[in-house]
């Protein structure tokens, strides 16, 4: 028996005697994101003695003012025969008594971690910084240009993928169309794809960062929160290139909130000098006409927006050298607004901006007008001068915290741990390890594969080098596997057979459920819904039936159940399309997806997520920058569900199923599936038909306690079990586990 004894802060609180604490551990738990930080919780009684009344400062006593403070937690700590169990915080959660005496108090330890969801709460991607200055993005045909070209390496942290929301893309050679969305060059006729049909992605990996940025002790929370540098690292590139398309409103990008502006220049107060440059207005009043004996009379400014944005809203700025003078109210129509006689006092160059939400899409006007009447000593001058028709800008800074899809970060980061299978745990240093539960592939493996056909090596010298790996040990990865790259020891097996209770045990099927189905939340797109109607199954999904094989086949269907079990990522998985010149049938080295409904109208849908793949010196594409000006560009990232172009280089995708390549346009599929890398042996192994869950009683003792991980093993009488869940009684060691037997 196991003594047990409980601190808050540096005072050893009185327990009673016959007070059981219990630790339940599960890898069921450690799967669900929102449990990550979760260590251990306990509520207690404890007596009301001497001690504790003093250590809580008799909290039952109302007439004590400026006593025990209920609503703090303080410091606590849990140790088990004099040696530290738990760290935490200890809240006081009420005092009870009978026959109005105080018999005990109510107390809660919490781990000194804490569940994910108390941290990010409801917290949207749109709350991260992204200040660094390398995110300074210029939305224009320039900005869009740059980033198209983006070389590939670490500075790809924003690309333009070929992905757009309006016009269906096509090539041929043999037809010249000025205004097409032919992507076929011709230097005579602009045609090709507007570069406002384009918009920014962003890395995954950016948004980890920025999330650790964000969340840190420093910024007010109770912990850092930091991730390992395995999975969500530089050298997987299986995560370490997906994108993110900025993707927050469907059609064009839109600022979040559109300020368009006008020039006036009015000199002298002669109108045959009055110029008009649009896309910035000022008017400037010269010196001489605002100092006695001029002066300004009256000034007013006239907005009428075209007859169909007529019912749009929107407001007017008036700024004198870059200072803001003047905002009138938000409103809809004509506006005029007239200024006092002593509003326009000062020289220098007044401006007027247009202001309108993002939600009002854009916003033309027919004309911006100023009027201004003023007197000098010789007579009146009247001066007028009239915009151009305009409607949104041509150039404004792209910020990402605009544009980065409206979702939570705990749903973003849910999509990721379905996706990949992935588990999490803190280590001693507090970091948050996360990495699969099982895969079939290396990630570290895989960083030395792109190295290899980097630097022009050989399929053959890949096989080699992973052979080399595995010897050295660096395949063991995964959670179940690994022999630590971040704070987890190689998995430990514990003979506990003399500890385990005989007497009573239970053994049941190991997963009840007749069929799993893994799946996207968003396959709305186009291509992607013509995928569905004609298959009759949802682009990349897989349904698994109790099988042998990676695919769900082979296997037995569990009649006994009718229990089906969902795993849908919250994210849009796009079918996407390579391009053959209509005029020869020759497949060029474009891939582009569309995003757009089955109307062909813009289409948002879910977070979509892809491989990001440069080409160069492939296909040239025509790229649009105005009406009048197209250019030839042979750089440019296409998007894609698999993480190489080619099979022959590798077949990593982030389908479930098995699905035909989308740009080698053959029979050949990319099979290495996000099923069978990282769900497979861990589904196929407990689907096994010789699986069971065993539930048993033992008497553990402290040195096992306090060590064992859930990546360990038991042994009793020779047979070898993975834990399933465990639940402790930490003073006798009595433990009901619930254990699955290796097959």
């Amino acid at each position: 028996m196991q003594e047990l004894q409980l601190y808050i802060e540096s005072e050893r609180l009185d327990l009673f005697k016959d007070e059981t604490v219990s630790l339940t551990q599960t890898i069921q738990n450690i799967k669900q994101l929102d449990k990550v930080f979760t260590a251990f919780t306990k509520t207690f009684s404890v007596p009301a003695s001497k001690t504790n009344n003093k250590i809580f400062q008799h909290y039952y006593n109302f007439n004590i003012v400026d006593g025990y403070d209920a609503r703090k937690k303080k410091a606590g700590r849990i140790e088990l025969n004099t040696l530290p169990f738990q760290t935490g915080l200890i809240k006081l959660e009420g005092v009870s008594l009978k026959n109005n005496l105080v018999n005990s108090y109510k107390i809660t330890f919490f781990g000194n971690t804490v569940e994910l969801t108390d941290i990010l709460g409801e917290d949207k991607l749109g709350s991260l910084a992204f200040s660094n200055s390398k995110y300074d993005l210029t939305y224009s045909a320039a900005g869009v240009l740059d980033k198209m070209q983006q070389p590939i390496g670490a500075n790809a942290y924003v690309i333009t993928p070929l992905i757009t929301h309006t016009d269906r893309l096509y090539f041929e050679s043999g037809v010249n169309a000025q205004n097409s969305s032919n992507l076929w060059w011709h230097n005579t006729e602009h045609q090709g794809v507007w570069w406002n049909q384009l918009k920014f992605a962003l890395r995954l990996y950016e948004i980890i960062k920025e999330i650790e940025i964000k969340y840190t002790v420093a910024n007010g929370y109770n912990t850092n929160l930091v991730f390992s540098e395995d999975f969500f690292s530089t050298s997987n590139p299986g995560f370490y290139n997906l994108y993110m398309w900025l993707h927050r409103k469907s059609g064009a990008v839109q600022p979040d909130q559109q300020i368009l502006t006008y020039e006036s220049l009015v000199n002298n107060w002669t109108a045959s000098a009055t110029q008009i440059i649009v896309n910035y207005s000022t008017i400037t009043i010269p010196a001489a006409l605002v100092t006695a004996p001029n002066r300004i009379l009256t000034a007013n400014i006239t907005c009428t927006p075209i007859a169909a944005d007529a019912a749009k809203p929107y407001s007017v700025i008036v700024s004198l050298n870059g200072s803001t003078v003047f905002t009138s109210t938000q409103a809809a129509g004509t506006l005029n607004i007239l200024f006092p006689f002593n509003f326009l006092v000062a020289n220098g160059v007044y401006a007027v901006s247009i202001v309108h939400p993002q939600s009002s899409g854009t916003i033309a006007f027919s004309s911006i007008e100023w009027e201004i009447e003023g007197e000098t000593g010789t007579g009146f001058y009247t001066d007028t001068a009239t915009s151009t028709t305009f409607t949104a800008l041509e150039s404004f800074d792209f910020q990402i915290p605009q544009q980065i899809p409206d979702v939570t970060i705990v749903s973003f980061l849910t999509g990721l741990f379905k996706m990949f299978s992935l588990v999490a745990y803190v280590n001693d240093s507090g970091t948050i390890v996360v990495r699969p539960l099982e895969s079939t592939l290396n990630p570290i493996a895989n960083a030395f594969n792109a190295r290899v056909v980097a630097d022009g090596g050989t399929v053959e010298s890949l096989s080699c080098l992973k052979a080399s790996l595995a010897t050295l040990g660096a395949s063991n990865y995964s959670y179940y596997t690994s022999a630590d790259i971040e704070g987890l020891d190689a998995p430990v097996n514990y003979d506990i057979s003399q500890y385990v209770d005989t007497n009573q045990s239970e053994v049941n099927i190991a997963l009840p459920y007749k069929e799993i189905i893994y799946a996207y939340e968003g396959t709305g797109t186009y291509l992607a819904k013509q995928h569905n109607q004609l298959f009759g199954t949802s682009w990349g999904a897989l349904k698994y039936i109790g099988g042998t094989n990676t695919d769900g086949t082979g296997g037995l269907n569990y009649n006994a159940s009718t229990e089906i079990y969902k795993v849908i990522a919250p994210f849009e998985h796009m079918k996407y399309e390579r391009l053959v010149n209509v005029t020869n049938s020759i497949l060029t080295t474009i891939q582009w997806g569309w995003s757009v409904n089955e109307n062909a109208q813009p289409y948002l849908g879910k977070p979509l997520i892809f491989y990001g793949i440069r080409q160069s010196g492939g296909t040239d594409i025509s790229y649009r920058s105005s009406s009048n000006a197209a250019s030839s560009e042979d750089a440019y990232w296409i998007p894609s569900n698999a993480l190489y172009q080619s099979s022959s280089t590798g077949k990593e995708n982030i389908h479930f199923n098995n699905e035909l390549n989308e740009y080698e346009v053959n029979s050949d599929q990319f099979t290495d599936t996000l099923f069978s890398v990282y769900h497979s042996e861990y589904i196929i192994d407990v689907f096994n038909q010789a699986r069971r869950l065993t539930q048993i009683t033992s008497y553990l003792p402290l040195r096992i306690i306090y060590n064992f991980k859930l990546n360990d093993t038991f042994t009793i009488n020779t047979k070898t079990y993975r834990i399933n869940s465990i639940t402790t009684e930490l003073q006798s060691g009595k433990s009901k586990m619930e254990l699955l037997n290796k097959v």
